[in-house]
């Protein structure tokens, strides 16, 4: 694999955890850094041994030496972001949610098209070795067909008006910072989008989802029923249950082991694939890497077709209950 030279756009506390996932690995060198935010970017490059050091994202773009980008800004800024580097020949690796919505993202993938560029969002859970083993059973029928799935992630942190989950100008919201896991899971699980969403939502005082809830139908009688809140402790798990027996896997978006629990059988079946502690994005780094290597420039496990079907559901939801973002 060559050892691509990376960039960092937004130095915040999810940079530190690509920083520490790329060190993890045996190629990859993170080179530049850049924050808007005074200081940021130097210390992040202190903390991390990073080389250089911008105070502006035109800079990082400009540099030739940095061949792709890891955009880990709020939300309402992806979009200008992603586009700022496909325009300067980068590849993308951009945190999810990928922009802000789908007619956004359907701009990029054509963009990154014509430049012939790699870009791919951000979602680790897709990449992890147990997810990955827990889509090799499930095709295999261990627990025979699948007809529901159930996920929540949600958490309670107490968060100020102007924290980006509850800032409405930096697209906050629990849909598009947590539900993108439940609904991730799944597609993960039925590896399509629903044929029809039904939807429930709490809008706080900043006018944004504090809590909503989803009901996803699917052909052949199939559903998902998925949650996620920033005000309230829920366990973070994922279930899937078929005409055999179920699975549960807790904290499921980080997913490190899962229980097969088979009808008529006391005691489940447990699998263990556990990663370093800090190294939660080596397997979507690897990944991207691997594609950029081989001069593919769409990922088959995350290709943006997908990304764009997850985006046109959480559109869908939102039109539900009349929550726009600045700009749309």
């Amino acid at each position: 694999m060559k050892d691509i030279k990376w960039g960092i756009m937004g130095c915040g506390g999810i940079a530190n955890t690509f920083a520490t996932s790329l060190r993890a690995l045996e190629t990859g060198t993170l080179l530049a850094g850049a924050s808007r935010t005074p200081g940021r970017a130097a210390a992040f490059a202190k903390k991390h041994g990073m080389e250089r050091v911008y105070t502006d994202y035109e800079s990082l773009v400009m540099d030739p030496d940095v061949e792709a980008v890891y955009i880990a800004t709020t939300h309402n800024f992806h979009y200008e972001n992603i586009k700022l580097c496909l325009e300067h020949g980068k590849h993308v690796l951009c945190e999810k949610p990928f922009t802000v919505n789908a007619a956004q993202t359907e701009e990029l993938i054509k963009l990154a098209r014509k430049n012939n560029r790699f870009m791919m969002e951000a979602v680790w859970t897709r990449f992890l070795p147990a997810i990955k083993k827990l889509q090799e059973l499930l095709a295999e029928g261990v627990i025979g067909e699948v007809r529901t799935v159930k996920a929540d992630f949600s958490i309670e942190g107490g968060f100020p008006p102007e924290h980006r989950l509850r800032n409405k100008a930096l697209a906050g919201g629990a849909l598009l910072d947590l539900g993108i896991y439940p609904i991730t899971f799944a597609s993960l699980i039925f590896g399509e989008q629903p044929s029809r969403i039904q939807s429930s939502v709490v809008l706080g005082d900043t006018g944004v989802d504090d809590r909503s809830f989803y009901l996803f139908d699917y052909e052949g009688g199939r559903h998902a029923m998925l949650s996620s809140s920033f005000t309230h402790h829920v366990p973070t798990e994922g279930m899937v249950c078929g005409t055999k027996g179920y699975i549960r896997v807790p904290h499921f978006l980080g997913a490190t082991e899962f229980s097969i629990y088979r009808a008529g059988e006391d005691k489940p079946e447990i699998f263990k694939l556990p990663y370093g502690a800090g190294e939660n994005f080596k397997f979507e780094i690897a990944h991207a890497m691997e594609c950029m290597t081989a001069k593919k420039r769409e990922s088959s496990i995350l290709p943006p077709a997908e990304t764009l079907a997850i985006m046109q559901t959480m559109d869908t939801l939102r039109a539900q209950w009349g929550l726009q973002y600045e700009g749309e």
